[in-house]
């Protein structure tokens, strides 16, 4: 049900979200998950029309996560099956919650299939979410170009995961050209753009991003210090607030759907946008998992059931 002073998703028009999707194998559970999939997935939660493209296998864990996007009222008409294992990591968690992923290699997720009606998937779309890690296969370096020449009219948002050993800067800048909004997190700053980023520098050093990559939007994320906005030539901060952190796994995924809820749909002033953005991932920080049960309150905020 829309929320009480929200806007829900305006009629016919969908988020693409190209990339991989996985189980996350944490010490204390096995949860799906996958960026681009876990921004379907609260996007969806926000009221909009989120239609993950990826794929899984022929396999157990495919047939589950199919079975999990039925349960979330997620549209799995694009998301491919492929003669290849179903994605998986093990997630091991650090101190204060922070992970740390080994992912399994030649995965279902490595070999994306398009959809074979693009101009239906893509005439109604007004974003497309995609990140660094699902261009590690040359396959989906393909795939996501004949994508986002298709999209020419949506806004395009980056989302950069650094994940050893499929870090690769290059990438990076490549796919950066043409996007319209940007999020990464303030470790990620600093070894692009080979800066010492703390409190004191972190605005700057997201202008200079900006400017290098010609996108006037870029989110910073910093974790248990709070998160900043580029936005147009202003610079925005807003500090985290105290919590019981469960893992970290997905909460930056929660904060982009967020963030590009208010902007898309909203149309939030950028300080707003991004108070509620942390708000949101704090929330699923202190959760288990990537996508944790829980609806909204009047304010767009989440709690639980």
């Amino acid at each position: 049900m829309p929320v009480a002073g929200y806007n829900s998703a305006m009629s016919g028009q969908t988020v693409i979200c190209f990339g991989e999707i996985l189980w996350d194998s944490l010490p204390q559970a096995i949860h799906p998950g996958g960026a681009p999939v876990n921004v379907a997935y609260h996007l969806n939660r926000f009221g909009l029309n989120a239609v993950p493209v990826t794929a899984v296998g022929t396999d157990f864990l495919g047939d589950e996560m199919l079975r999990r996007f039925k349960y979330w009222n997620v549209t799995p008409e694009h998301v491919g099956r492929v003669d290849k294992p179903t994605g998986a990591v093990v997630v091991d968690l650090k101190e204060n919650g922070i992970p740390e992923y080994r992912f399994l290699d030649d995965v279902a997720w490595d070999f994306i299939p398009l959809p074979g009606a693009l101009d239906s998937l893509c005439k109604p779309a007004i974003a497309i979410v995609f990140g660094t890690l699902a261009q590690r296969s040359a396959h989906n370096v393909r795939q996501l170009a004949n994508l986002r020449a298709v999209l020419s009219h949506a806004r395009h948002v980056f989302d950069v995961n650094l994940r050893a050993p499929h870090d690769d800067h290059d990438a990076v800048w490549r796919l950066a050209k043409g996007c319209d909004l940007i999020k990464l997190n303030d470790d990620e700053l600093g070894r692009l753009m080979g800066l010492r980023v703390d409190s004191e520098t972190i605005g700057d050093g997201a202008r200079r991003f900006a400017e290098r990559t010609a996108c006037a939007k870029v989110c910073v994320t910093a974790g248990s210090r709070g998160a900043g906005l580029w936005w147009d030539g202003h610079w925005h901060w807003e500090p985290a607030q105290p919590i019981t952190v469960r893992d970290t796994v997905g909460a930056g995924d929660s904060f982009l759907a967020a963030l590009l809820h208010g902007w898309l749909v909203n149309e939030l002033a950028p300080d707003a946008n991004l108070r509620r953005a942390s708000r949101v991932a704090e929330f699923v920080a202190g959760c288990d998992g990537a996508m944790p049960d829980y609806r909204l309150n009047e304010r767009g905020l989440p709690f639980r059931p």
